[in-house]
Parts: structure tokens; C-alpha cells; sequence
């Protein structure tokens, strides 16, 4: 059954700054058993992938109404999926491979924000928040709340 859409989430791949990362590795780690090294879940945790030229990647199909369609869930945030979307951006981490940082390029932080902007617009009563707001992680690396209000949201 489909559910009022409520939640836009921000997240970030967890990747050392400067790694692409490509639909397929998304795809393992989250889809493939664990006794293949995934999660072992139904679907990929993510909507839509940012990656570090900017390019903006469909990873599960949506028909951008405002409900969440069964099929359109990803398992982005545990108790949050069936109401929400999820966008996340390549990065995360600093060279060390462990450091939550802010590893947006140029590029990305455009389309980010194109992306955000846009999706504000069509659905202005969904909230838009990072991933570490409802869970306990660095997850996307940034402050969504207050990056919102720099390009110009105010929820």
C-alpha cells in the first residue's frame, strides 16, 4: 500500500574522498547476501545517486508522485523507507577511509543543490533532512539542516 511521501534524506556513499563509486558496487553492498559481502537487503538504500562529476543517477525507479509506492522503497533509514526517499552523494570520508568529512566537489554541491531545490519545490511539505537525524551516524558528513537554510529552504 502506498504511503504519503514525508522525508527527503540525505546520505553519502561512506567512501574515502575522491573514490567513485559506481551503481553496480551500490548494488553489492546492499543487495547481495552477506555471505557474498552485501547486506542482504530486497533493495538499494538510495533513490538516487549524486556522483563526484555531478551526474545524478536513478538507482530505483519512482514515478515522482507524492507517495511512496511499494516498489518505489529503498532502505535508505531503518523505520523511515516507506515514508521517505532517499538521495545519496559519492564520499563521505576523508583520505583516511574513516573520517565522517564533507567530501562534496563543486560539482556535486551543484547538483545537490539543484536536486534539493527542485524537489523542495514539487513537494514543499516534505521534510528534508540528513541521514545522522534519525540515526546514530555521521551520515551525510554535513549539516543538512543548516545547509538548507544557506541555499535558501527554511522548513
Amino acid at each position: 500500500m502506498s504511503k504519503p511521501l514525508q522525508y527527503l534524506v540525505i546520505h553519502c556513499t561512506a567512501t574515502r574522498e575522491g573514490r567513485e563509486v559506481k551503481s553496480s558496487e551500490i548494488r553489492h553492498w546492499h543487495t547481495d547476501p552477506v555471505s557474498k559481502g552485501g547486506r542482504g537487503w530486497k533493495q538499494v538504500g538510495y533513490t538516487d545517486m549524486i556522483h563526484l562529476d555531478g551526474k545524478v543517477e536513478r538507482l530505483v525507479k519512482n514515478n515522482e508522485d507524492a507517495l511512496v509506492d511499494p516498489w518505489e522503497i529503498t532502505n535508505g533509514a531503518v523505520g523511515y523507507n516507506a515514508i521517505s526517499r532517499h538521495v545519496v552523494y559519492v564520499g563521505g570520508l576523508a583520505v583516511d577511509g574513516q573520517t565522517p568529512k564533507d567530501t562534496r566537489t563543486a560539482a556535486q554541491k551543484a547538483a545537490l543543490k539543484a536536486y534539493v531545490l527542485d524537489f523542495h519545490k514539487r513537494f514543499p511539505k516534505v521534510k528534508i533532512i540528513g541521514h545522522r537525524e534519525v540515526a546514530n551516524k555521521a551520515c551525510p558528513s554535513f549539516d543538512v539542516q543548516k545547509w538548507l537554510k544557506e541555499i535558501g529552504i527554511n522548513q
